[in-house]
């Protein structure tokens, strides 16, 4: 490259920097070749400004809608999905790439049914060899990495911090006992409030159970109850609430408030800092040079219990149009299992070697649905993200389920270390959405940020894959990080010419553009159970949902100007 373009390329990363995510406008694309680099030239159009003006759904959503409804259409269903059914109708005749996307997260369950297809498989080695045969520093890494060996249980950073003090620097020790003192406090409000929820639900089910004269009964049977009995009745409105919290039984819900009420036991007597779990993982977990020693090629689950990696995964792509469990976003793609990300928080390290070795090893986009308060290594994990923008990676990021604004209080990993300027244009964050077209459509739990979350997508009540060939709803920042992945892997596989950076802002710009008047979340309580009305274009930087449709027809535009 010429000094004068250099010099002309670096005046505009610094434009970039500045301004955050830019909105460029639209160029005419007539003569160019099927050459990258003249395609990476090509701006993102801003997108339409169109406001798509419905009534909200009164009716209650049917069940094929609610395992289906992220990919839903607003304009047609009047469900704000993302349109991926009516995407697919665009794509008929298209041909496609195959696209290998890194997720970053706990274990990933590659042998469910609707994920084997979908497995991505390391073709330079030989399994089972005990030979590192592509010579990538893992021995027998036939479907991804586990960094953590037979490690899952893990403390929060601010908890190790507090065991490790010498990890920190004197500011962040500081803040991490003001946080300390902030999370005991909560601890102490949240047994008494668990505590009081459990009560509630051992006497409901003490009176199911004596009702039904059995100890095991079903949803069906107790919304069946008919009785005019009172003790009877709120036994009954106790379970559907439980019900309504995605909880399938009393029983399930006596277990999950069971350990709510131990947690923040443990919080409130500091037992969460008597054990260092990383030494079953072997290494130096603060040097990052320090190999762990016991990781392997066990991608899977350590246990049932740990099913975020394949929900993930599942949500990204899983086999479409098999008539199994559920359809996944990419319809080309294989998953990289990459296990990093434990029960607590993510060590920096096993994110930063995560997000390196799905690089090196040929994903075009990586899901990062994980997040924490404290980040005691975070350049690790910046230079990985900008490893990942040297090889035209795209990293999509969940923004956090803390209803905060990450404009002003940091969550990591992020792409700006003073919350202002991007280490690189390759990170894409994304908020939580509900299938609510109206003032609930964002979801009340989710981080949101004027400059530092670039979009929503669909987050609360995702039904996708997990361990041991189950389906199960989760909600989380969790679920629209990789409900964008997928969409981003769909762009990838189509139109490869476009490069991470182009695509991160196709997915910006070509959102579902929103005029609502919304409940902020983080902004219910006790005392203003309403929440504040904000208009929602000030929860991200694009105002927008994902739109996998509009996101495909402006790909489509810019690489064959159509």
């Amino acid at each position: 490259m010429k000094v004068i373009n250099l010099k002309i390329y670096l005046i505009k990363i610094e434009i970039m920097k500045i301004l955050k995510p830019v909105f460029y406008s639209a160029v005419a694309i007539t003569t160019l070749a099927s050459c990258k680099t003249a395609y990476n030239k090509i701006a993102v159009p801003a997108g339409s400004n169109t406001i798509v003006n419905i009534s909200a759904k009164k009716a209650a959503l049917t069940d094929n809608e609610k395992e289906n409804w992220q990919h839903l259409d607003l304009a047609t269903d009047t469900i704000p999905g993302m349109s991926v059914n009516k995407a697919y109708d665009f794509l008929k005749g298209k041909k496609s790439v195959q696209v290998v996307v890194g997720v970053v997260d706990s274990g990933t369950d590659l042998k469910h049914e609707d994920l084997k297809d979908v497995a991505w498989v390391n073709t330079d080695e030989k399994a089972g060899n005990g030979i590192d045969d592509d010579k990538n520093g893992y021995v027998d890494d036939i479907n991804g990495w586990n960094f953590l060996g037979k490690s899952y249980t893990e403390h929060l950073e601010y908890e190790r911090i507090l065991m490790k003090p010498s990890i920190a620097d004197s500011e962040t020790l500081a803040e991490v006992k003001a946080y300390q003192e902030e999370k005991v406090s909560e601890a102490k409000i949240n047994k008494e409030r668990y505590g009081q929820y459990l009560a509630s639900v051992t006497k409901a089910d003490e009176a199911l159970t004596k009702y039904f004269g059995k100890p095991e009964y079903t949803q069906e049977e107790v919304l069946a109850v008919n009785t005019t009995d009172e003790n009877l009745t709120k036994a009954v409105n106790t379970a559907k609430a439980m019900f309504g919290f995605g909880l399938p039984s009393l029983a399930d819900a006596k277990k999950e408030l069971t350990s709510l009420v131990e947690k923040a036991d443990k919080t409130i007597n500091g037992d969460n800092l008597k054990t260092d779990y990383r030494t079953v993982v072997g290494d130096n977990a603060y040097d990052i040079n320090d190999k762990p020693g016991s990781g392997d090629n066990n991608t899977g689950h350590s246990e049932k219990g740990e099913a975020h990696g394949s929900h993930v995964s599942g949500i990204i792509g899983a086999t479409r149009n098999n008539g199994k469990g559920m359809n996944g976003v990419a319809n080309n793609v294989k998953i990289m299992a990459v296990r990093s990300v434990s029960d607590g928080d993510e060590y920096d390290k096993d994110v930063a070697l995560g997000l390196r070795y799905a690089v090196d090893n040929g994903a075009k986009v990586i899901n990062t649905s994980f997040g924490k308060a404290f980040s005691p290594n975070k350049e690790w994990v910046y230079d990985a993200i900008k490893y990942a923008a040297s090889k035209d990676v795209l990293i999509v990021n969940a923004a956090g389920n803390d209803g905060k604004n990450i404009d002003v209080e940091k969550t990591f990993p992020n792409d700006a270390p003073d919350l202002i300027t991007e280490v690189s244009d390759n990170f894409l964050t994304v908020g939580a959405m509900s299938a609510n077209y109206n003032k609930d459509l964002p979801a009340s739990f989710s981080n949101y940020g004027k400059k530092n979350v670039d979009v929503f997508a669909p987050g609360v009540q995702i039904y996708s894959t997990t361990p041991d060939g189950e389906y199960k709803k989760f909600s989380g920042t969790s679920m629209a990080s990789p409900s964008t992945a997928g969409v981003a892997a769909l762009i990838r596989s189509y139109y490869p010419q476009l490069s991470a950076s182009q695509v991160k802002h196709i997915l910006m710009n070509s959102g579902t553009k929103i005029d609502l008047m919304v409940t902020k979340p983080g902004s219910q309580s006790r005392e203003n159970p309403e929440g504040e009305l904000v208009p929602f274009s000030d929860l991200s930087v694009s105002g927008r949902v994902v739109n996998a449709y509009n996101a495909l027809r402006m790909a489509d535009r810019m690489v064959n100007g159509r």
